[in-house]
């Protein structure tokens, strides 16, 4: 939780999703790369443990008692269930007497006398006069809510505190500081605790009409067992018995996909690659043949499109999944390295990635299955729109630049494995009916460990005009090159047009230097309206327009001084909160 006027820079915490690693050992040890390092009360090996987000938020470690056949708490985040934000709803307080208890603020009661975290509500009508003659305030000693501050001021007295929220509507609390005069101004009443005097010195007054009855202030004990914050009801019984039986029946049926692992391995006559295709079942990944493939595809009859990697096909599994089917070109690496490649590919998983479900590698054959996505890819609506039905919107072009942004940021700074797309083009970023960007072919250049910086490919990969000049002189491949290619890509989505085909006034093809100079030209007198896509009709968003220019410039220069996908992505994303993506001109 933030403090108060700590923006979320200040507390390290931003609207854009990072992925962190966590890892919880044999010993009850749990470590992440946030740096949160936690040791079980019981730690040893032998005992089976899980860590838990429970339903009020605390985190907790539990360990299984296989006597008493129940789980124990051996670690929380949150010991106090008073610190614990929102556990007692909004216009209450959490305070010890000694054992937790709810208390509703004076003039409110229980909002639902079964479910205590839905707060209190007020006993009088919220509409009052709030002139300063028919409004008072109540004193709460030692209590302070937390977040939904309006107002901050320091140095002032109790009673210019009281006015700043008499004169509020919308206020219906401060807090005041004593001696350091801190004054807040609070907007909603929210996570309030109570605290002994030797650690606090503040106060909150609540705004009240003056004929709000404050005579009795409601107080209800918390429903709290030792391991579980909340009673089980029958509902709530009715479902853990589903799912344990859901869990016993999936615990079973990885206990024989181990078992055949294990008596695979005892025979030495068995590829080590054909034991990896077993191993690969245990996960969200699937090895297929090659007859079940042929025969999903109807003999690779529809094809869907190709490229230097392969040709996709659709295919429908299960006579309802529809998938697509690549058959791989060129795919000479040997049977445990293909597999130990394409085995990475199965582990990555984002919104705005193809999600890859299977593969099959029988000798020459090597395939690979994944969704299908519906809307074509961008190259069909940006450069072959015939009719407004496929005429790409201005919000529609935002959202895509965003999404595929966030998909390589995704590939190059938060997989396990460092992953270099290598062929990032319209073509190779599908959209799904509702617009949102898939992003297709990563993974299937080389992938490095994250410790190193750079990749050796033996052959250059990508498509001419979104390639980056690195290629052509022979340096060391990093994921500059997506960067390049992304800017490309960028400047099409503004423009509606091949770079690669752009031309002069008198007809010459223009060079990507001659396209940098003009674009710098567009920036510098702040006018983008020229080289925005003439099909818009001048319905798009200046500010972002403007912002996206900028961007494709500095990915498309110096290598050096390009820019990560992770900066693009927020620089994106601060440009997104302009009017909504609003279909405007400015």
């Amino acid at each position: 939780w933030t403090r108060d006027f700590m923006s979320i820079f200040d507390f390290g915490r931003t609207n854009y999703n990072s992925s962190r690693i966590g890892v919880l050992d044999n010993t009850g040890h749990f470590t992440s790369s946030d740096g949160l390092n936690i040791i079980a009360s019981d730690s040893g090996l032998g005992i089976n443990r899980r860590l838990t987000i429970d339903q009020d938020g605390n985190l907790k470690l539990y360990s299984l008692n296989k006597v008493e056949k129940s789980w124990i708490v051996t670690w929380e985040a949150m010991p106090q269930l008073c610190d614990i934000h929102g556990l007692c709803g909004t216009n209450s307080i959490c305070e010890y007497s000694p054992d937790p208890r709810c208390s509703c603020l004076p003039g409110y009661e229980m909002a639902d006398q079964e479910n205590w975290i839905k707060g209190c509500q007020p006993m009088f009508r919220t509409n009052y006069s709030q002139v300063a003659e028919q409004v008072m305030f109540v004193e709460m000693r030692q209590v302070k809510f937390y977040g939904f501050v309006m107002g901050f001021n320091t140095s002032i007295s109790l009673e210019d505190c009281e006015k700043l929220c008499s004169e509020k509507h919308s206020c219906l609390a401060f807090s005041y500081g004593i001696g350091e005069g801190s004054c807040y101004t609070e907007i909603q009443l929210f996570s309030g605790k109570k605290t002994p005097s030797t650690t606090m010195i503040h106060s909150t007054y609540v705004k009240l009409p003056k004929t709000a009855n404050i005579s009795d202030v409601k107080q209800y004990d918390l429903i709290c067992k030792p391991n579980s914050v909340y009673e089980m009801h029958q509902d709530d019984k009715r479902w853990f018995y589903y799912y344990t039986s859901i869990a016993i029946f999936g615990g079973l049926e990885l206990f024989f996909i181990t078992t055949a692992c294990l008596f695979l391995r005892s025979k030495q006559n068995i590829p080590k690659s054909v034991i990896d295709g077993y191993e690969l079942m245990t996960e969200h990944f699937k090895k297929f043949s090659y007859r079940e493939l042929k025969a999903a595809t109807g003999n690779f009859r529809e094809e869907l499109g190709r490229g230097g990697s392969g040709v996709v096909y659709r295919g429908v599994l299960d006579k309802k999944r529809v998938v697509a089917v690549k058959r791989l070109a060129n795919a000479t690496e040997a049977e445990e390295e293909f597999q130990a490649e394409i085995s990475i590919i199965g582990r990555i998983n984002h919104v705005n990635l193809v999600r890859t479900w299977g593969f099959c590698s029988e000798g020459k054959d090597k395939l690979l299955v994944y969704d299908y996505v519906e809307n074509e890819s961008l190259d069909k609506h940006l450069f072959e729109s015939i009719g407004e039905k496929r005429l790409l919107r201005w919000s529609q072009r935002f959202t895509i630049a965003l999404g595929t942004a966030r998909g390589l940021a995704y590939l190059h700074h938060e997989c396990l494995e460092w992953v270099v797309h290598c062929d990032v083009k319209p073509e190779n970023i599908l959209l799904t009916q509702d617009f949102e960007v898939k992003i297709a072919d990563f993974g299937l250049a080389k992938l490095s460990k994250r410790d190193f910086s750079c990749l050796q490919l033996s052959h250059m990969r990508g498509t001419v005009g979104y390639m980056a000049p690195e290629w052509a002189l022979n340096l060391p491949i990093n994921t500059k090159v997506d960067v390049f290619s992304y800017g490309i890509v960028l400047l099409e989505i503004v423009m509606g047009a091949r770079i690669s085909s752009q031309t002069s006034a008198e007809g010459e093809k223009l060079d990507l230097a001659q396209i940098v100079e003009a674009l710098k030209q567009v920036v510098a007198c702040g006018d983008v309206t020229r080289i925005v896509d003439a099909k818009l009709h001048g319905q798009f968003n200046h500010l972002q327009a403007m912002e996206m220019v900028k961007i494709s410039l500095s990915c498309i220069g110096e290598r050096t001084k390009r820019p990560t996908m992770d900066e693009i992505t927020k620089a994106l994303m601060a440009c997104g909160d302009e009017d909504k993506y609003a279909d405007c001109t400015e």
